[in-house]
């Protein structure tokens, strides 16, 4: 046998395979800190004593996704926006995890245009979902989970559970 016909017979990763292998990464690194099957509809906080305070908004719930928002509790002072702050899609049966939108500063049709080429779109969804999974990373070195995770209102945001049932059903 030649090394060539090795070299074809070993499979290759496509680029929207890879992204598809990121999004499974993120589900699995945030499952372990934020369970969402615990998370209702609602603003909850996150402190560890660092100074950044981390805010998860659960904006809707679906049968078979959740749409969520994950940003550090500050502002831009140019634009307002909070920053840096990533819009999450969560696929329940998939166990995927997929940044629709990451705003650090301009929109997604800022950076790549109204229109773009599918490669590109491709590769600004990569980027935009490393840097989810490194920030991910990031907030667990920290020490932030569901054990810090605090319900901004206790009596609306979380349907009534109050901050121990949240940690106590993770």
């Amino acid at each position: 046998m030649s090394l060539a016909t090795r070299k074809a017979r070993i499979p290759r990763l496509s680029r929207f395979g890879w992204l598809m292998g990121l999004y499974a990464e993120n589900h699995a690194r945030f499952a372990r800190l934020f369970p969402s099957a615990v998370l209702e509809v609602g603003t909850y906080h996150s402190s560890v004593g660092d100074g950044l305070d981390l805010q998860l908004d659960v904006i809707e719930r679906h049968p078979y996704t959740t749409e969520l928002r994950l940003t550090y509790a500050m502002r831009d002072p140019v634009t307002g926006e909070q920053d840096p702050s990533a819009y999450l899609r969560l696929y329940h049966d998939a166990r995927q995890l997929e940044v629709t939108n990451c705003y650090v500063g301009r929109r997604w049709q800022d950076v790549i245009g109204m229109y773009p080429p599918a490669a590109e779109v491709l590769d600004h969804r990569t980027r935009m979902n490393t840097f989810l999974g490194k920030w991910l990373e990031y907030l667990a070195e920290r020490g932030h989970g569901v054990a810090t995770l605090r319900p901004v209102d206790a009596g609306t945001s979380t349907g009534g559970r109050d901050e121990k049932n949240l940690a106590a059903n993770a």
